[in-house]
């Protein structure tokens, strides 16, 4: 019987594993480092001429009150653009004026002002707004796309559902788009994909930049979320493409090299590039998760600071309530804050997400009864988001559902990529 050598079976294995790398290996710097050097933003100082332009027409006519709708949406913009939550809010001003000026009966001016209540995470003002728009009547099927949106947000499903049948037009790139978020809502990724590969054909059709540029980055989120990391990888390149600012499409491929390729400095340059011209406080939570993969105590500690620094700003008002309760609820001395949060949540928007905020709560506070009861009651089977499901596993655990824990976890093990290697790391220990 002929041995085999062992030295042939070490490069057997070597070569293994270098092809196994290979196989996780789907960035490349080359692709996106243009898009990290920090050169002076054409996009954005073209939208703060246009704000001065329409300040100084204001000024001297300061009874033409259309101009203050031009005003807070440049303002609009420059919050997409780098996270100043103060531009936000002024254009909130603005527009609680242009709408009391028109006594609240214009439409597109109540829309715009429930937009910006969307971005500010409050809900019930915007739906509010939407309700006089829809009575109205003008452009009803705008407000009615908008109704849907809310609807969804504040867990009234049957009312959304409602609201989207409304909408039935399968050529139109806003219902494709709601049509794609409802199948998601309910758990169909893969109808979720293909109704937003059909609105992706309309927007390239319609040749719109912003258009196309928010529909590959949604489509970058989903593939993830499906697994196919190369093709989500893609869309967030052509979306820096068309703006090579886009800050969220930077932070997408982020997380590709933190959590697909294990390479937490190389996502650690691409956030600190970001993060020198975009201000959004959920940047620094995204740190602190790669620090303590890496073991960077230093780097961790200082990052919860700065995103603590940053949301002591009372003008994001609810916006990180949900970061907060989870970051809170993990901390044994901080259980009560996240309690009081989770509820606050719960009484703005009572969707599964916010009752498994609770349960979480509960769980690290020890009452795994109670928490068991809020996750039986209201999670279990209304979302499919790996994130309360891995809580839910926890919360199973804590209670001797070994059955129940032994299904979850084969579900999440297929989401490792969606939950990140620290939760994952977690799920492995089920």
């Amino acid at each position: 019987m002929k041995l085999i050598n062992p030295l042939a079976i070490v490069v057997l294995l070597l070569l293994f594993a270098s092809c196994n790398t290979e196989s996780k290996k789907i960035t490349d710097t080359t692709d996106y480092n243009s898009y990290l050097e920090i050169t002076e933003n054409e996009m954005l100082q073209l939208v703060k001429e246009d704000l001065k332009f329409w300040e100084k027409k204001y000024e001297k006519e300061p009874n033409q009150f259309p101009y203050l709708s031009k005003i807070a949406a440049s303002q609009s913009q420059i919050f997409a653009k780098t996270g100043r939550i103060e531009a936000l809010i002024e254009a909130e001003k603005n527009l609680i004026e242009a709408n009391e000026l028109s006594h609240y009966k214009k439409v597109s001016y109540l829309r715009a002002l429930s937009r910006n209540y969307i971005s500010q995470h409050r809900f019930k003002d915007a739906l509010a707004l939407l309700k006089k728009a829809e009575t109205i009547g003008e452009g009803l099927k705008s407000s009615q796309k908008m109704l849907f949106d809310v609807h969804l947000e504040l867990g009234n499903y049957q009312l959304a559902k409602q609201y989207l049948n409304e909408i039935i037009d399968t050529s139109d790139f806003d219902y494709l788009i709601r049509l794609s978020k409802w199948s998601d809502h309910r758990g169909n990724l893969e109808a979720a994909i293909k109704y937003m590969e059909q609105a992706r054909v309309i927007a390239e059709a319609s040749n719109i930049p912003s258009t196309k540029q928010w529909v590959y980055t949604n489509l970058a989120d989903y593939y993830g979320h499906a697994g196919n990391v190369k093709a989500s990888y893609n869309h967030y390149l052509k979306a820096l493409e068309l703006n090579p600012e886009d800050a969220y499409a930077k932070k997408g491929i982020a997380w590709i090299v933190y959590s697909y390729e294990k390479n937490p400095d190389e996502a650690l340059r691409i956030l600190n590039a970001v993060t020198k011209t975009h201000r959004a406080p959920d940047y620094h939570l995204l740190k602190v998760e790669i620090a303590e993969y890496k073991g960077d105590s230093n780097l961790k500690d200082s990052e919860i600071k700065l995103y603590k620094a940053a949301i002591n700003n009372t003008l994001y008002g609810a916006m990180y309530n949900k970061h907060n309760a989870l970051m809170y609820a993990e901390d044994s001395k901080q259980t009560v804050k996240a309690l009081k949060l989770a509820n606050t949540e719960i009484d703005n928007r009572p969707t599964p997400q916010s009752y498994n905020l609770l349960a979480w709560t509960y769980y690290n506070q020890g009452d795994v009864k109670d928490a068991l009861k809020v996750m039986e009651n209201h999670v279990v089977g209304k979302t499919f988001e790996p994130e309360a499901l891995f809580h839910l596993a926890h919360i199973y655990k804590a209670n001797g559902k070994w059955d129940e824990v032994k299904k979850l976890k084969k579900e999440l093990l297929e989401s490792a990529f969606e939950l990140g290697p620290m939760a994952a790391q977690k799920v492995q220990k089920l």
